[in-house]
């Protein structure tokens, strides 16, 4: 908060004065500018002394401080009067004005310079491109106008010889869509005169010191300021190289001033010639026209007569001289005019539709010469100062008299507060027949010889009454002032001594319709877009174009009146010496500044009246939070009421007036408590809204869920119709079928269903094979079951086990055509109670490598080994119980092992005997075994999945060695062991093996 600055640093704002005079004011001024404390407020308006040095007050850190921060909450700076700009643009979507004056070399420029860069800073968060660049034109633009404008004066070396004013354009987001700028009165006399100690335009020496040799060599120029006329005084200063800025800015056109001001005329007998023909070639390359045409503008003039008729007049050594001049200053000042009309062309908005777009916002900023009093004033020190009572003017308006008025007008008891109103100094100048102006303008209208001494004694004819008006003449006991030459205008900002010298000549501005048309006739398309008026003919120019003072004067009203039409802010700036000296403070320079400034009177202002006024709906709808009684909305009568009540809450009731449409407080701390407390609330206030905003967000998302799980609920229902529709759709006729819907195409179903899919497949399965069942005779029932049980042990892993044929099962009794109870020698209790499940001849291998043919009989209870050679007789009867696996191999091969508790396996070949090649055995036997196991509800020990390939290996071996009847019993088990060890040895590999279960 500015006020609670420390005490050491003085006070922060002129309002908390204990008492209010010029002692206590200067003594303030000046403790803050020894403290490094450069900025003070007069409530809204910043007073900025120059401090001559860097301040380490502009970075990063200092803008983020002042950012969104409302005025008294921090220091006086500059980037707190750019903020509350920017925010009153912003929040109240207004357009708005910073006004920054002061006199020459009080840092009006870099002031301006760090309120662009605020500005810069603080919009576009979202770093759009489009922003950015017009943004870093409009920052870089300083850069090209400061080359172009500015000079060295002896009160400044960066002194803006031309007013600026830059209105930036705003979209409803508040960031900046571009700009406009407006230059005024550019000092164009500086370019072929200057006054002793100053410079011309940094534009020539940055071009001289700075340009390449091949540039300098193209412009026929050299690197030396000193050889030029125009470029002469002050070219021993340093200049920095010029900026790349200017070599697009066609350089050639600014070097035309510098060639024309050592362009010499001489006089023969009759004429005048120019001297050396070779500066006319060179003229005449830069400026792309003839040779010819250049020497015939500068040493005639066409004139066309009252008759039509067209003649050359040929110039006296004076009048050519004066006509160079002319030319040059022209050029000049059209060529910095076209650079302004360039600028404006890239920044300006374009296109813009306010109901697709928003509203747009303005913030102009004035940078603007300040008040000026040289040892030698001018028609343009006249014109600045002029220009500057204007602008005081307006702060009059606006900051004295209005807010005044205001007082009045809302029915706040108020004690009128004396000021000076310079509205009589103004009407001096600028009034109708009677102001300087208007003679000045009758005097260049005037036909004949009218001097400059001439108009002098018409302005003190018509002035000598005017008490701000004074001349040698009318006050001839003044010997500071000049007879016939000095008049004096007693300024608000004080009194300046004018010289009448140059006046008619700089006002009527005189350059000859020739030099015009040489230069629309340019083939350089720049310099022909630069001299519009230049098309015109001799006979087709009949009206006087308006004078250089009233061209002034109207663009100096225009701006008033655009600055009227903003809410303003000030900066005002005070130079604090002479000498350029970051520690010098001149009391009596700062004092006069501070008086013709008004500060003081402003001060006065403040302090009697109250630094923040608002309506009465505004200030509640900004403050009503901090209050129960009008939170969230009140159910008073007026809004005033409920104003009071907010006031009254937090016991502001002495430092408040009510008016009739506005609240009015007088200090800023009570504004800054009310802030603090709504700084407080805004947290709860959001966090509240969030809880709203959250919880309406929540309902919307659980709303949107049940809607979507009740369509998700629909669509699953109806998928789920859908399949049971096609399912049976697919299926209703299967019944009909020869294949009971085998053949029927099963729709995918949907992935809920598809654990009920699997087992609807299943389903049918069962009802299909139930369907085929049902029609197979009880006889075969038995060769059915067991064919089921071999394809359920066997699993798809033997290709070959003989389901395509029918069983037969007994096949002893079929190859002996008996059966077995007629078979003799078999016991008689075992023939009346034996079953038989399965018998057939089998190929018996032993340990000892001799094989040996029997016959294998199952019973419901036992396996019986039977002797073919014997009648069958019963050799070895091993219970069904003791039986824990039967392993088969994947082969077409009829081996078959059976493993048994007691570790006595059995190695079997089953023998094809009589049956067809392709007959297997093998899957009989296992079905018939499986099927007995499951009938009797015991769990089958086989284990047919588990193939051992060696087990065939085994039998090769056998078979090979056997079947060799010549060879010895030691051969065989030689040549066994030779078999043993070739390829196939890799199935004795014990990772090959699958162990049994139950062995």
């Amino acid at each position: 908060m500015a006020e609670l600055e420390g005490l050491e640093f003085g006070k922060s704002d002129f309002v908390l004065l204990d008492e209010v005079n010029m002692e206590q004011f200067m003594e303030n001024l000046k403790l803050r500018f020894e403290k490094g404390r450069i900025y003070t407020f007069i409530g809204e308006v910043v007073v900025s002394v120059n401090p001559y040095k860097q301040m380490d007050i502009y970075g990063k850190e200092a803008i983020e401080a002042y950012r969104g921060r409302e005025l008294y909450e921090n220091p006086p700076h500059l980037y707190a009067v750019a903020d509350a700009a920017y925010k009153a643009m912003k929040r109240r979507a207004k357009d708005t004005c910073i006004v920054i004056s002061g006199e020459s070399g009080a840092g009006k420029t870099e002031a301006s310079k760090y309120i662009m860069q605020y500005i810069a800073a603080i919009t576009n968060p979202s770093q759009r491109e489009e922003v950015e660049s017009v943004k870093n034109i409009l920052l870089k633009s300083n850069c090209v106008l400061e080359a172009f404008g500015n000079a060295k004066t002896n009160r400044n070396d960066n002194s803006s010889r031309f007013g600026k004013y830059m209105d930036i354009n705003f979209n409803f987001n508040g960031d900046p869509t571009g700009g406009h700028i407006n230059n005024y009165l550019l000092e164009k006399s500086r370019v072929v005169q200057q006054q002793g100690g100053e410079r011309n335009f940094h534009s020539f020496y940055q071009v001289l010191r700075g340009g390449s040799e091949e540039m300098l060599r193209s412009l026929h120029l050299q690197n030396d300021p000193v050889s030029y006329v125009y470029t002469r005084e002050g070219a021993a200063s340093v200049v920095s190289s010029p900026p790349p800025v200017l070599q697009e800015c066609h350089t050639c056109q600014i070097n035309m001033a510098v060639l024309m001001g050592n362009l010499q005329f001489e006089t023969d007998t009759e004429s005048v010639q120019v001297v050396g023909l070779e500066v006319l070639g060179h003229i005449a390359e830069l400026t792309a026209t003839e040779p010819d045409a250049v020497g015939k503008s500068l040493l005639y003039r066409t004139v066309a007569t009252g008759g039509g008729e067209v003649i050359e007049k040929g110039h006296t050594e004076k009048e050519a001289c004066f006509g160079r001049d002319a030319f040059a200053k022209a050029l000049y000042e059209r060529l910095f005019g076209w650079i302004v009309g360039r600028i404006n062309a890239i920044i300006e908005v374009k296109d813009y539709n306010p109901v697709l777009h928003g509203k747009n916002t303005v913030i102009g900023v004035l940078d603007i010469y300040g008040f000026e009093i040289f040892d030698n004033n001018s028609f343009e020190q006249f014109c600045i100062n002029y220009c500057n009572e204007k602008l005081q003017q307006l702060f009059i308006e606006l900051i004295l008299r209005q807010e005044q008025e205001e007082y009045q007008r809302e029915g706040i008891t108020w004690q009128h507060i004396e000021y000076f109103n310079n509205q009589i100094i103004v009407d001096l100048v600028e009034q109708p027949h009677k102001g300087i102006i208007s003679v000045l303008d009758e005097a260049c209208l005037t036909g004949g010889q009218v001097t400059d001494t001439v108009c002098l004694q018409s302005m003190d004819t018509k002035l000598g009454q005017h008490p701000h008006y004074s001349s040698r003449k009318l006050n001839p006991s003044d010997k500071t002032m000049e007879f016939h030459r000095d008049f004096r205008i007693r300024h608000y900002a004080g009194d300046v001594t004018y010289s009448i010298e140059g006046f008619l000549d700089k006002n009527k501005d005189p350059l000859f319709q020739d030099f015009k048309r040489l230069m629309y006739n340019s083939s350089n398309p720049v310099l022909k877009e630069m001299w519009p008026d230049g098309q015109l003919g001799i006979t087709e120019v009949t009206k006087r174009p308006l004078t250089a003072a009233t061209l002034f004067k109207n663009s100096i009203v225009a701006l008033v009146d655009k600055l009227g039409c903003k809410e303003p802010y000030y900066v005002r700036c005070i130079k604090p010496n002479e000498m350029k000296s970051p520690v010098l403070f001149d009391d009596a320079r700062c004092e006069h500044q501070v008086a013709y400034l008004g500060l003081l009177e402003n001060v006065r202002v403040r302090r009697a009246g109250f630094a923040y006024r608002q309506p009465y709906a505004r200030f509640l709808q900004r403050y009503k939070m901090t209050c129960e009684y009008t939170w969230p909305n009140h159910l008073m009568e007026t809004d005033r009421e409920a104003v009071e009540a907010i006031v009254t809450h937090h016991g502001f009731q002495d430092d408040v007036a009510y008016g009739h449409t506005k609240l009015f407080v007088r200090t800023p701390r009570s504004l800054f408590t009310l802030e603090q407390e709504r700084a407080a609330l805004i947290p709860i206030l959001v966090l509240f809204l969030q809880k709203v905003w959250r919880g309406a967000l929540a309902r919307s998302r659980c709303q949107r869920l049940r809607a979507m799980y009740a369509i998700m609920g629909c669509y699953k229902r109806y998928k789920v119709k859908a399949h049971f529709w096609e399912v049976e759709r697919r299926f209703a006729s299967v019944r009909n079928m020869a294949d009971y819907g085998k053949s029927v195409e099963w729709p995918t179903p949907p992935a809920a269903l598809a654990q009920f899919h699997s087992i609807t497949q299943q389903l049918h399965r069962r009802w299909r094979a139930r369907q085929i069942v049902k029609n197979i005779p009880p006889s075969d029932m038995a060769e059915v079951r067991a064919k089921v049980a071999a394809l359920g042990a066997l699993r798809g892993e033997r290709k070959e086990w003989g389901c395509s044929r029918p069983w037969e099962r007994d096949y002893l009794a079929n190859g002996t055509k008996l059966p077995f109870h007629h078979i003799p020698k078999i016991n008689v209790d075992y023939c009346v109670t034996i079953a038989i499940s399965f018998s057939f001849s089998v190929l018996q291998m032993n340990r000892f490598n001799k094989s040996t043919d029997r016959g294998l009989l199952i019973t419901d209870k036992h396996v019986y080994k039977l002797d073919p050679k014997k009648q069958f007789k019963v050799l070895k009867r091993l219970p069904l119980d003791i039986i824990t696996g039967l392993s088969v191999t994947a082969g077409s091969d009829q081996m078959v092992a059976l493993h048994t508790s007691s570790q006595d396996d059995v190695l079997l070949c089953i023998q094809r005997g009589e049956l067809c090649p392709n007959q297997d055995r093998v899957g009989e036997l296992l079905g018939t075994l499986s099927d007995h196991f499951t009938r009797f509800n015991v769990h089958p020990p086989i284990r047919s999945h588990y193939y051992f390939p060696w087990i065939t290996l085994l039998f090769k071996i056998w078979s090979t060695v056997t079947n060799q009847e010549n060879q010895g019993a030691g051969d065989r088990r030689k040549q066994a062991l030779r078999l043993a060890s070739s390829s196939d040895t890799e199935f004795f590999s014990p990772t090959k093996l699958l162990a049994f279960p139950n062995t």
